[in-house]
């Protein structure tokens, strides 16, 4: 990677990563755990209720999966701006 054009670019779509995956996480963690609780509470996951299953696990299960899909969003942006460290 060598001018400074590819490092802009480089960094601004690892941002975009970023601030996509957290909004996703805020919206699952906050909006469905604790702003739309009441109405999720109304369906039942597993015997629980989905506006408690969220705010108990649901947040957690995702933000893993997050983690997943932003190491597998890095690996594929390494490879493509020749970067990546195999």
């Amino acid at each position: 990677m060598a001018d400074q054009a590819q490092r802009k670019a480089y960094w601004k779509r690892n941002l975009r990563y970023l601030l996509i995956l957290l909004l996703i996480w805020f919206v699952v963690s906050y909006g469905f755990g604790i702003l739309l609780v009441d109405q999720l509470n109304t369906i039942r996951l597993g015997g629980f209720k989905l506006g408690f299953w969220f705010a108990q696990q649901g947040s957690i299960y995702t933000f893993v999966i997050l983690i997943f899909v932003y190491v597998r969003l890095m690996n594929k942006l390494d490879r493509e701006f020749k970067v990546n460290e195999r």
